[in-house]
């Protein structure tokens, strides 16, 4: 049976940057953007960011337009990287706007629980520093462990997946790889603290998802990932499978492995894109994906492996994944 799909909200919203500041289409409100979720087709579960758009929704009419679209929640993302926290959530160096923002927290992790989700995203993007000398690092790991630690303990029935990333916002982000990420986890102690692997961040940070993803599992802290692509050198958030194609492969390939069975989630951002179809592609990339996964002849590629024989491996999974690819 096939995993089940999911997608971040975003994908479906109004996207800005620093150019087109009034945004590559007109505003999304929450629902809209749940509906056009829905029109996708094959997506079983979304990632709402929190507090809605606009801020007064009710809960229960996010979940009846969820439940007409055949979509359950599978996370809330509250916003801890906007203006407000534009010197950090967690590291602020006002004790005031760090409470500010473990309060926003608490509040998606009431909404998250309303909506039955499985986990509370924490990006904190805004978290970290930009020129040297800035910041005390000692003091900015503290502030992010203890307010992660705080979280945890406080919500002890939901898992908090911290999604890493090397820098943007930020110059330098506190939770910024997955090594670091996953000593962080070690330090606050806590087993409902975990990571969210962005597939696209691990490739611009320099790792090999595959491996940083092996990593997370082996100590039990990989509780979902987000999918995409780049050119390595930017978080560009492109289809699935658009530049980096084996690299996607072996990344799933890795999982199925492992056993880890959880959602192949999109974090696609098509700027000027159509972003249901977008979400489609991805889709139909993965689903190709995952069918190629048991083409795989896996006593040979073992043997190829264990001689460490990079031509005859390339060989093996070129074989079943290019026959697989929808038209």
């Amino acid at each position: 049976m096939e995993p089940l799909f999911g997608a971040g909200i975003w994908h479906f919203g109004q996207y800005v940057d620093r150019y087109a500041t009034d945004g590559y289409g007109p505003p999304v409100t929450t629902l809209e953007a749940i509906d056009r979720a829905g029109q996708v087709g094959s997506l079983s579960v979304v990632d709402l960011t929190y507090p809605f758009n606009p801020v007064d929704l009710a809960v229960s009419d996010v979940s009846d337009a969820l439940k007409r679209n055949n979509l359950r929640a599978i996370a809330i993302t509250p916003e801890i990287y906007t203006r407000k926290f534009v010197k950090g959530a967690f590291t602020n160096p006002d004790a005031a706007v760090r409470r500010e923002a473990l309060s926003l927290i608490s509040e998606g992790a009431e909404v998250a629980r309303e909506l039955g989700c499985d986990y509370v995203k924490l990006w904190p993007g805004q978290d970290g520093w930009d020129y040297p000398f800035q910041a005390d690092y000692g003091q900015l790991w503290k502030y992010s462990l203890d307010g992660v630690r705080e979280l945890a303990a406080t919500f002890p029935d939901l898992k908090f997946a911290i999604e890493y990333k090397p820098r943007e916002p930020r110059n330098r982000m506190v939770f910024s790889g997955v090594a670091r990420t996953l000593l962080g986890i070690e330090e606050i102690g806590l087993p409902n603290v975990g990571i969210l692997l962005d597939f696209g961040h691990s490739l611009y940070g320099g790792e090999s998802p595959a491996d940083a993803a092996r990593l997370a599992i082996s100590r039990g802290r990989l509780f979902a990932i987000d999918v995409n692509d780049n050119f390595r050198g930017w978080d560009d958030d492109m289809v699935v499978g658009s530049v980096h194609l084996t690299e996607t492969f072996e990344f799933f390939w890795t999982l199925r492995d492992l056993g880890w069975d959880g959602v192949w989630q999109l974090d696609q951002f098509p700027f000027r894109e159509d972003q249901v179809q977008a979400a489609r592609d991805g889709i139909d990339v993965m689903r190709a994906i995952y069918r190629a996964l048991d083409l795989v002849d896996r006593d040979a590629l073992r043997a190829a492996q264990d001689a460490q024989d990079a031509l005859a491996a390339q060989r093996i999974i070129r074989k079943a994944l290019l026959s697989t690819l929808p038209e």
